[in-house]
């Protein structure tokens, strides 16, 4: 717990901007017919969500961090920026990037942590995060806590990316990506420590199947601590569970190089 203490030192004691504060609905894992879609999810503590920019689309305006900020709803921490025109936006936090500095977004830039500019103008072995995978999209990976790309080559408009899951992938030259690794890389290292704080997340209880009844699950029944019975485990519901590839065909595909296994 001390570690998580010292991490959340640095962030600034204030309000949030009430402009970009958002009040979720809580599903607890049903759809809108009442269904339960996913089990184990319920309760928590109230939040509100923080509207976070992703594609900074003022070019060449130079913002300054005055804040950085805990998110409830991301691993990573987030930074209000105020451009000179006056607006504050929130932004994903870079590790190091501290109240007071400067950034800007443009096509080219300064390589120095939280600029923005596209994937074409960054060299090659630069650390990017929070990056667009379609031109004017926004970020779309690489943006949970700790979390950096590599950028390893270039071809025929195209950008090669190390991911953080070791995934090889191209992407074109003309999307934008942000400079530096995310905020909090020491999140991973965090232990829960109780059942009241996975409670507090929204997240009840899981009941092994061996533990239950035979109507109940696939893996129930027998007398005492007795094996699952089958050649291989299997959801409630009777599918194939462990090792079964369940990554539905994507139209991106075609620009993955080496897939992460």
């Amino acid at each position: 717990m001390a570690k998580i203490q010292k991490s959340k030192s640095i962030l600034t004691k204030k309000e949030p901007e009430r402009r970009w504060l958002l009040a979720l609905k809580s599903k607890a894992g049903r759809t809108a017919s009442g269904r339960i879609t996913v089990r184990h999810r319920g309760g928590g503590v109230k939040r509100l969500y923080r509207v976070a920019d992703f594609g900074q689309d003022k070019l060449g305006v130079v913002g300054k961090v005055i804040a950085l900020e805990y998110d409830p709803y991301r691993t990573a921490y987030l930074v209000l920026v105020e451009y000179q025109d006056g607006d504050r936006r929130y932004i994903l936090a870079p590790y190091q990037l501290n109240v007071g500095d400067e950034i800007i977004c443009n096509e080219a830039a300064e390589i120095k942590i939280g600029n923005r500019m596209k994937l074409k103008n960054i060299p090659v072995g630069t650390q990017v995060y929070n990056i667009e995978l379609e031109p004017g999209k926004g970020g779309k990976m690489a943006r949970s806590a700790g979390s950096t790309a590599k950028v390893l080559a270039r071809e025929a408009g195209l950008t090669h990316l190390a991911m953080p899951s070791g995934e090889i992938r191209k992407v074109p030259q003309e999307c934008f990506a942000s400079i530096g690794q995310v905020s909090r890389p020491e999140h991973r290292f965090i232990t829960i420590g109780k059942a009241g704080r996975v409670r507090l997340k929204g997240r009840r209880p899981q009941v092994r199947g061996t533990a239950m009844n035979p109507c109940d699950h696939p893996h129930g029944g027998g007398e005492g601590k007795t094996p699952i019975g089958l050649k291989y485990p299997k959801t409630p519901w009777g599918k194939p569970a462990l090792g079964v590839k369940t990554r539905k065909k994507k139209w991106t595909d075609k620009y993955i190089v080496k897939r992460r296994n």
